[in-house]
């Protein structure tokens, strides 16, 4: 009974450390977007919620490379991209006009980056601006160009939105030409996933998507130290039964 019991002590303990954090610092609506798409690929996931309010989501270990893989073609975690006011912000120092222009184009791609990347079947997009310096000592004005690189799930078909893409651009940027815009658009390479394998692994998992880890650790250390208890009562109890038994033949 006592070894029963330091066997299932030690399981309680080694389940625990058999997951892998995939992502951290994560909104709600993120973490569950990624569980939902490691769901529907066969890989049980779970979210927890940290002190600064963000999330971290993971994996049982042996999901974790195709949990990676498959997140990485899907585009999660999704970009962070700077705002014209997080670019330019008041921080003490007066820049120069080179600094200055060269923040400008950058948060001008960035805000542009942010509005492609929200068409549906954008997995991940990247406007790359040149946008020469005014010279009022030249006569003739060099035009502006952009690119633009689009990165797409499989089955969407965007190629009737090229046109609408390098109509933003144009009304976004002053002096910019139509025909100095350049879309090239991929298509994401879905990484097959092992559903059975994932399936099987999966109902090992001692901890059920969705469910807070906070919870089920606070469960955990509640049963491993009851039967901590047991286990020492139960020690003691032998112990005291045996003296007793020897007493008991020494007395007669």
């Amino acid at each position: 009974m006592t070894r029963l019991l330091l066997f299932a002590i030690t399981f309680l303990l080694l389940s625990g450390c058999n997951d892998e954090s995939l992502y951290s610092g994560l909104d709600e609506v993120e973490a569950n977007e990624i569980i939902a798409l490691l769901s529907n690929a066969g890989i049980i996931s779970y979210k927890t919620q940290n002190s600064d309010e963000k999330y971290t989501v993971a994996t049982n270990r042996n999901n974790f490379a195709d949990a990676i893989d498959l997140l990485k073609t899907n585009g999660y975690p999704k970009n962070r991209f700077e705002s014209l006011g997080d670019v330019f912000k008041k921080e003490g120092f007066v820049s120069s006009p080179l600094e200055e222009r060269a923040r400008l184009n950058y948060a001008q791609s960035q805000e542009l980056s942010r509005t492609i990347e929200s068409i549906d079947g954008v997995i991940l997009a990247r406007v790359h601006l040149a946008i020469p310096k005014d010279n009022k000592l030249e006569s003739e004005v060099k035009p502006s160009s952009a690119s633009v690189f689009i990165k797409h799930r499989r089955g969407i078909d965007l190629s009737d939105r090229e046109s609408q893409i390098k109509a933003l651009l144009v009304n976004s940027i002053s002096g910019l030409p139509y025909e100095n815009v350049t879309v090239a658009m991929f298509t994401s390479n879905p990484i097959p996933i092992n559903r059975k394998r994932n399936e099987t692994e999966g109902s090992n998992l001692t901890i059920v998507s969705g469910v807070k880890k906070d919870y089920l650790i606070l469960g955990m250390t509640i049963l491993i130290l009851f039967l901590s208890t047991i286990t020492v009562f139960l020690i003691f109890r032998n112990r005291k039964q045996n003296n007793q038994l020897q007493i008991s033949n020494g007395n007669t």
